[in-house]
């Protein structure tokens, strides 16, 4: 009796556009899972590593989106995808970009690629080189456009992190990406601010690290419960510390910072904003109607 044996499903080649440090990141995930992959950068001698484990090297930009269908860019700038792009045929291929943008950036980029017979999809990588590929580092990449495409290739862009697919608008991928991003620069800046109060104490930075992780991790509670507020549009019921309280409250953050030789640049933002929103008659209010106020800009 003869057995047959069991073939296993070739992998879907990739086009990879830019060898920078997450492009080269990207490219090494996709040589390890078994995609045959074809790289271009503007730089040649980039390529040569990655030549070295087996990806095939374009002379341009073109010729790399002509060998495959599945093309992912992985450039400097929105500018930079238009520039590498200019020449290359992109009737019936599957764009897939992963460079950095605004949203408005990236739903005219959907269209640029539509007008050129292609179908389209933006990518926000929420992880630093040295996590792509191990998936035990937690990296994914939002993706949004294309909902056929994403379907397709689902498999081949969650080699090199996992997938999150975020809707059919172009811009909501970038959309998400910046929100996140913005939230850690928030946090970011207190963690400055705070390690800034204490630089010239006997405090040692190592011994108040811990506390703030405990104290931040507390605080993500808040996550959830300004989202649900601003669903529903309560934003009084249950608030415990309630926005004219912290608004008082200012004044010892502000005082302890002038006392420590500390610049306040980092929190006078919020307080104004607070200061603000008080003017509006909001004072049992959580900070959750700041969401608003910042919509209305100076209006």
């Amino acid at each position: 009796m003869t057995h047959n044996p069991v073939e296993t499903p070739a992998k879907t080649p990739v086009t990879l556009l830019g060898l920078g440090a997450m492009g080269a990141a990207l490219g090494r995930a996709w040589l390890a899972a078994g995609h045959p992959l074809t790289v271009w950068n503007r730089t040649a001698a980039r390529a040569e590593a990655l030549a070295a484990e087996g990806a095939t090297v374009a002379a341009t930009a073109a010729e790399a989106v002509a060998a495959n269908r599945l093309v992912v860019v992985c450039l400097l700038d929105d500018a930079s995808v238009e520039q590498a792009l200019a020449d290359a045929e992109l009737t019936g291929k599957d764009v897939v970009n992963l460079v950095t943008g605004t949203p408005a950036q990236a739903r005219s980029r959907a269209a640029w690629a539509a007008e050129r017979g292609a179908r389209y999809l933006d990518g926000g990588i929420m992880a630093v080189p040295p996590m792509i590929g191990v998936p035990a580092a937690g990296p994914y990449v939002f993706y949004s456009g294309s909902a056929a495409l994403f379907d397709e290739h689902r498999a081949t862009l969650a080699a090199p992190a996992d997938t999150r697919y975020v809707g059919e608008d172009a811009g909501h991928a970038a959309l998400h990406d910046v929100a996140l991003l913005s939230a850690m620069y928030g946090m970011f800046a207190g963690l400055t601010h705070a390690f800034a109060l204490i630089r010239d104490e006997t405090v040692a930075p190592t011994d108040l690290a811990p506390l703030i992780t405990d104290w931040l991790t507390t605080m993500t509670a808040a996550v959830p419960d300004t989202a649900r507020r601003l669903e529903s549009g309560d934003y009084t019921t249950g608030v415990v510390s309630n926005l004219a309280m912290q608004a008082a409250g200012r004044h010892t953050l502000l005082g302890t910072a002038q006392e420590q030789g500390v610049s306040p640049e980092l929190l006078t933002p919020l307080f104004h904003l607070m200061q603000r929103r008080l003017a509006t008659g909001s004072p049992d209010e959580d900070l959750t109607g700041l969401v608003d106020l910042l919509r209305q800009g100076d209006r």
